[in-house]
């Protein structure tokens, strides 16, 4: 602990310490009040000055150090100085003391509590740090509230303490005048208890609500401005718009049309979205195939002499459209015209916050969900267009092949076809301007990856910057910079896959005057909600997370607030978020890796469990990768997981779910996990933390017990 820390908890343990051992607390009774009220009173007309000194130093002691008596120096002031000038002294008396123990509290314990539960009280401190002023108001409204519990809960807030020391004096300022006017009254009254009838406790509790209501009417007008100018139609036609009927729109229609919303679903393209269309189904579809070529190549380690397999790319890739095909009615029009989705065909453009137009018809509805996804990010590379070239939105019109084939790329996408390709038979270059591939994960894990696509014969050109692409003769060369040397690259074609936008434009977020953040995303508060409280956003155009799952759990929140956000909303709940990128090995990640934890700074403890050790693994031939379980130093409480291996986007739901039910380790491990298989990596995982975490001394007295028992 720091010195200033130790001398700080030193001195306010001997302040306090003294205060009971001294035996002052009998003296701030109220029976000691009344009893000696002649004679303080007598004091103050002798030494008015030095008296309304004295006591405010006692005031901010008592208030300071959290020590009992606050309430009965409060109807001292009003005995002592009267109504006017005890409120003054006891306002200010009790601001200072209360700032006071807010500092200490800081100072002694914020570190402590940041370190130790850092990560599940970002949530409050987003709260405090927009609306944390008028949560205290309410709070000090209200004296049912211990106030010293006020002062030690917000000192491990972001909250000024500037802040925290105007709010609370106005806040008690109206409990302050009750108990001060009570004490102008300290005759009649025969406990504390008299001050605070049951009426008067009522009246203030209801006085704490009026922040409340003052907020919503706040909003209102907020709301009312905001629409100003605007024509609102007198009936709508429909309940929702849904703009874009990909996983976000998808589900946020199906939870409208549950809710027995009449729901109107717009799509300019296809049905599915990129997901079922030209993402996650056709590339893992991709994936499977060129994992069973890979398989064949690896026979000998199962024990075949030799396994040949005949293929042409043209008829793989007829196999992915089969499997989209396959999906597809999952997502069709007639699938959500038979839940009462009244699906369209064509471009959605929004003419005003309750009018959406599609070709010559305009729907008036009460809310509107954007969820317009994302497409793949071209950058200006000069000469592209002269090369042939690919997105993940334009490669599966792909029939033939390619000898060479550039993947500019090196995040998940990149990666994820960069192997595929190459198991195929392409010669690929992977290049990726970053130091490294996989970058939001950690660096041996990224080398792991990187290990592997290099030895399927991936050339991983990582730190090359492309500059531009150039044509010589019947070559194409991808010229790129790397450590201040020029180097050429020729290939047949490109998969561009370094990033995806966000869909911002053509459906009238500019008509609207609807903004976006600095990532290009629609810019939405915690309940996805745009300046126009009717109108959210939902899925990748919102972010900050691209993922399906992820649209589909934005998706959740935004049906639910469009249709009844004016009586009850909720924030996006962002704590538990998975992801997996399907290479092999799989590399799946639920909550914090390490790199995250330090740059937010929040303590951890790491325990890693290698795959080598697993009998399934071992089993099948793929015993490669690892868990790496990051938890409170101390406790087996999960803080994140970062798993590479085969089926790792599986094994990752056991931790997520652990994670969200506030389950440790020590659950998982005494969860019976069926033998042999993957998913004991995760029993195995937490139990070398279990190892590491052993009670010596417990375990020493254990072995002089069987020392004992033997006769020994």
């Amino acid at each position: 602990m720091h010195k200033k820390k130790i001398v700080i908890l030193l001195v306010v343990g001997a302040l306090v310490g003294g205060f009971f051992a001294s035996g002052l607390g009998e003296h701030l009774s109220f029976a000691n009040l009344k009893a000696h009220q002649a004679e303080i009173a007598a004091a103050r007309e002798a030494h008015p000055v030095l008296a309304a000194l004295a006591y405010l130093a006692i005031y901010v002691a008592v208030t300071a150090l959290s020590l009992p008596g606050a309430a009965i120096l409060t109807l001292a002031g009003g005995a002592v100085f009267g109504l006017l000038w005890g409120t003054v002294v006891v306002s200010f008396a009790s601001t200072i003391g209360a700032t006071l123990a807010f500092v200490i509290a800081r100072v002694l314990l914020r570190d402590w509590v940041k370190a130790r539960f850092g990560d599940s009280l970002r949530a409050i401190d987003a709260g405090v740090e927009k609306d944390g002023p008028f949560y205290l108001f309410t709070l000090r409204l209200v004296p049912a509230f211990p106030f010293f519990v006020i002062n030690l809960v917000m000192a491990l807030t972001p909250l000024r303490t500037f802040t925290f020391a105007w709010v609370s004096q106005l806040g008690m300022l109206p409990g302050t005048v009750v108990f001060v006017n009570a004490g102008t009254q300290l005759a009649a009254l025969e406990s504390p208890g008299d001050v605070l009838s049951p009426g008067l406790v009522a009246s203030f509790v209801l006085l704490g609500l009026f922040p409340l209501l003052a907020r919503k009417i706040t909003e209102g007008i907020r709301a009312r401005r905001v629409y100003q100018g605007w024509s609102r139609p007198a009936r709508f036609e429909r309940d929702m718009v849904v703009i874009g009927a990909g996983s976000a729109g998808l589900v946020t229609a199906y939870i409208g049309a549950a809710a027995r919303a009449r729901v109107t679903l717009v799509e300019k393209h296809r049905m599915g979205g990129d997901c079922l269309n030209t993402g996650c189904v056709p590339s893992k579809a991709l994936i499977r195939s060129a994992r069973f070529l890979a398989d064949a190549r690896r026979a000998e380690s199962l024990g075949m002499r030799r396994v040949e397999v005949d293929f042409d790319f043209g008829e793989v890739m007829d196999r992915v459209r089969r499997v989209v095909e396959t999906v597809a009615p999952h997502d069709s029009v007639d699938r959500y015209a038979s839940l009462g989705v009244e699906c369209l065909q064509g471009e959605a453009q929004m003419v005003t916050p309750w009018e959406v137009r599609v070709g010559a018809r305009t729907i008036t509805t009460r809310s509107i969900v954007i969820a317009a996804g994302a497409r793949p990010f071209v950058p200006p590379i000069e000469g592209l267009e002269r090369a042939r070239w690919y997105t993940s939105d334009t490669l599966w019109d792909m029939r033939e092949l390619p000898a060479r084939l550039v993947v500019l790329g090196g995040g998940p996408i990149g990666c994820e076809l960069a192997q595929c390709f190459a198991r195929f038979g392409s010669r690929v270059d992977q290049v990726e301007m970053l130091p490294r591939v996989l970058v939001r994960e950690d660096p041996e894990v990224s080398a792991l990856v990187a290990g592997r696509l290099a030895a399927e014969g991936v050339s991983v050109r990582t730190g090359h910057r492309a500059l531009r692409v150039e044509v010589e003769g019947a070559e194409t060369v991808l010229v790129c910079e790397r450590d201040g040397d020029t180097v050429r690259i020729p290939f047949d074609a490109m998969l561009v896959a370094v990033g995806r936008v966000a869909n911002t434009e053509g459906y009238g977020l500019d008509t609207l005057g609807i903004g976006l953040t600095a990532r290009g995303t629609v810019e939405v508060d915690g309940s996805l909600r745009t300046r126009f409280p009717n109108v959210l956003a939902c899925g990748d155009v919102a972010g900050p997370y691209q993922f399906t799952h992820m649209a589909a759990h934005q998706a959740w929140y935004a049906a639910t607030n469009a249709l009844f956000g004016r009586w009850w909303r909720q924030s996006v709940d962002e704590s538990v978020v998975p992801w997996a990128t399907f290479t092999e090995p799989e590399v799946a990640r639920v909550g914090l890796n390490e790199q995250d934890a330090r740059e937010r700074g929040i303590a951890y403890e790491v325990t890693t469990y290698d795959l080598a050790d697993l009998d399934r693994a071992i089993a099948d031939e793929s015993a490669e990768g690892l868990v790496k379980v990051l938890t409170v130093p101390g406790k087996d409480r999960v803080l994140g997981v970062t798993i590479v291996g085969d089926h790792a986007g599986d094994l990752a739901a056991e931790f997520g779910l652990a994670m969200r039910a506030r389950l440790g380790l020590g659950k998982i491990l005494s969860t019976i996990h069926v033998y042999p298989t993957l998913a004991e990596a995760n029993k195995h995982a937490a139990g070398a933390w279990r190892r590491a975490h052993q009670p010596g001394r417990l375990l020493a007295l254990l072995e002089r017990y069987h020392a004992w028992s033997r006769g020994d």
